[in-house]
């Protein structure tokens, strides 16, 4: 068994963390490791390196710690990948000493999120109920603030911009001693979650996460300075007109917005996306509706994503760090971090190409003699600034409509499998049979295809135990129907699925049934639900195990006297009761098989040697060299995805794809 030495380092970077992410702050040339903690598994006290005091920092890392390097010795950190990447950047490693490092390194933060837990160190030290003197220290949050951030230049500081040790001996002395405290922290919330550990299949997708997120994705950054300058100008143009129209200090304020609209007879609830959507819906003064137009291309928040891009590249215009893995801990997905991937304006413009070039001329005049909303268009390009690097060219492959067939999968639900072994047209089969009409008349210039949208909306609404509302916030409430004919949809469509339905009760009572007896439940071949407990842990588990072997963590869980299932979760700062229901554990099994289908493909992918840059939900992004027939990479890249895992016989995949020059949506 490998020797274990838990690692904490403190650091310093003129560079906000929380803007730029982890690669770019440790990327600045005024990047420093301060002290350096450790503890190895049997140590009784950690060590506490203060690397301000010594003349080769690196050498002494070098000839200080032999186990550094080691590869018999695994290193653990909370958030490892900025222990990895911090000491990589300092101690000057190339790419493939750090790609070879990188599987030395375990991340007890995975382990938190694994289990269900929150991932910040002092919160998941409250859950567990630490003792005090294995908790993450109060203090520690003023103190690096004091010493790993700029300072601001005053008088009384003598005009410096950074302390230094030698600024407050005292308050330095408290900062090793907190350094230490972490490393305490973390072993010791290590040894309590010990009887749940991360299975090293997780783990090595960690890696290969961090590897992926280290290496990051090119950005075209003649785009993105284009973009900000014309959004600026076009900013200061449209504040200026605002300003002329309501006469506001700053019509930016909703206060004064919402006074002067009260003073021109015109009552909204907010300055919400809807709230002035649902205004300009109706009847308004001509100068009420432009100023609440000028409103909106203001609110443009999607347009801050450009100066994210610009703020996070690297010096090699590549910006890193775009994905967290096991983000959603209910699932074990990834999220998106720094300019969110997963959340990217939908791009509807024809012949991007031209309006990239147009973009890059700085010229917001040119633009709006081409369209009437510029902050729109400029929104909807921030996925065009993703590039492949020099001499490659972009692979983009997803799955297709991977949880209708998933959820279909799971529950048996025939009908549904067929579809997908046929025509894939699950939209029309689906409104062919809830509506019967003829499945060969639901196509363009029929009158029957109005049904189709029906379908679509109601195969992305429902299948979660979803009613009217969910039907709704899918687009229902697009369809020209009143609350009484989208409930006919959804009694018509439960009709269809009988399986779907049964398997949110069959998930609804196994839970139940395990909370209260302990007793293990089989809601379905492949997925088990049990109540698991260990000697001196503050609280049970309802784990669900997954048909790849996987598992889902629900802390703390109970039930109600009408069989509401409760459990707890880190929100919003403090440890909360949840609920759930038969549908929204249908819906964390499916997402969390689809993310297994996912973790799969692209194992298979780098197996084969195509290098994924980031993905997006069900999307993966590829960097193909120009050299290789971008054609055949992608056929091959389909094929590959489609593969379906050994756990998951009679589920049909499938996906498809595109390639070019820049991200979009195909």
């Amino acid at each position: 068994m490998k020797k274990i030495i838990t690692v904490d380092i403190e650091t310093y970077s003129p560079q906000d963390i929380s803007k730029v992410g982890l690669f770019r702050y440790a990327q600045d040339p005024e990047f420093q490791v301060l002290l350096f903690g450790y503890c190895a598994e049997d140590s009784a006290a950690p060590t506490v390196l203060d690397l301000t005091l010594e003349p080769d920092p690196r050498c002494c890392l070098y000839m200080s710690m032999p186990w550094l390097f080691d590869a018999s010795c695994t290193k653990r950190a909370h958030n490892a990948a900025f222990e990895w990447w911090c000491l990589s950047e300092y101690m000057e490693l190339s790419w493939e000493q750090r790609v070879l490092w990188l599987q030395q390194w375990e991340c007890s933060m995975i382990h938190a999120l694994y289990c269900g837990l929150p991932a910040q160190l002092g919160a998941l030290g409250q859950v567990l109920q630490q003792p005090e003197d294995a908790l993450k220290m109060k203090e520690g949050k003023a103190l690096i603030t004091y010493f790993c951030k700029p300072c601001k230049s005053t008088k009384r500081n003598g005009g410096r911009t950074r302390n230094l040790p030698q600024h407050d001996p005292a308050k330095w002395h408290l900062f090793c001693k907190y350094n230490g405290m972490d490393v305490i922290a973390e072993r010791a919330n290590d040894r309590k979650l010990a009887p749940w550990p991360v299975p090293e299949e997780i783990m090595q997708q960690w890696r290969e996460d961090v590897e992926m997120n280290a290496r990051g994705v090119a950005v075209d950054m003649a785009l993105v300075k284009g973009a900000l300058a014309c959004s600026a100008l076009i900013t200061e143009e449209q504040t200026a007109e605002c300003k002329a129209l309501t006469s506001l200090a700053n019509p930016g304020s909703r206060a004064q917005l919402l006074g002067w609209l009260h003073n021109r007879g015109v009552e909204i609830p907010g300055l919400t996306k809807e709230d002035v959507g649902k205004a300009l819906a109706g009847d308004l003064p001509s100068d009420v509706r432009r100023v609440l137009e000028l409103r909106q291309q203001l609110g443009k928040t999607s347009n801050t994503k450009y100066e994210t891009i610009a703020a996070s590249a690297g010096p090699d215009h590549r910006v890193r760090g775009t994905l967290q893995f096991y983000g959603a801990s209910r699932t074990g997905r990834w999220a998106g971090r720094l300019l969110q991937v997963q959340n990217l304006p939908r791009t509807y413009l024809d012949h991007q190409a031209e309006w990239r070039s147009i973009v890059k001329l700085h010229d917001p005049e040119a633009l709006a003699l081409l369209t009437d909303n510029v902050s729109d268009t400029l929104s909807q390009l921030i996925r065009t600034a993703l590039v492949p690097g020099k001499g490659c060219t972009f692979v983009d492959a997803d799955f297709s409509a991977i949880e209708a067939r998933l959820i279909a999968w799971l529950a048996g639900e025939e009908w549904v499998l067929d579809v997908f072994r046929t025509t894939g047209k699950i939209y029309e089969a689906t409104a062919a049979r809830i509506f019967g009409v003829p499945f060969d008349s639901i196509v363009k210039g029929n009158p029957n295809y109005k049904y189709r949208q029906r379908g679509k909306v109601a195969t992305l609404a429902l299948g979660y135990q979803g009613g009217v509302g969910a039907m709704k916030r899918m687009g229902g409430d697009q369809l020209g129907l009143d609350d009484e004919g989208l409930q006919d949809i959804v009694n018509r469509w439960r009709r269809q699925n009988p399986c779907i339905c049964k398997l949110w009760r069959r998930m609804q009572d196994a839970a139940v049934h395990t909370i209260r007896t302990g007793k293990t439940t089989v809601p379905r071949v492949g997925v088990t639900l049990r109540k698991e407990v260990a000697w001196g842990f503050p609280f049970p588990f309802l784990t669900m195990q997954l048909p790849s072997g996987r598992k889902l963590f629900y802390a703390d869980p109970g039930t109600t006297p009408d069989d509401r299932i409760t459990y707890k979760e880190w929100d919003t700062g403090s440890w909360r009761e949840a609920e759930t229901y038969g549908g929204k554990l249908t819906e964390n099994l499916t997402q969390a098989v689809g993310r297994d289908c996912l973790a799969f493909a692209l194992d298979n992918l780098r197996r084969a040697g195509y290098q994924v840059v980031f993905h997006v939900h069900d999307e993966v992004i590829i960097e193909l060299p120009t050299t290789q027939d971008a054609e055949a990479a992608l056929d091959n890249v389909v094929r590959i995805m489609s593969i379906v895992p050994s756990w998951a016989e009679g589920l049909p995949l499938n996906a498809a794809g595109w390639h070019g020059d820049f991200f979009t949506k195909d």
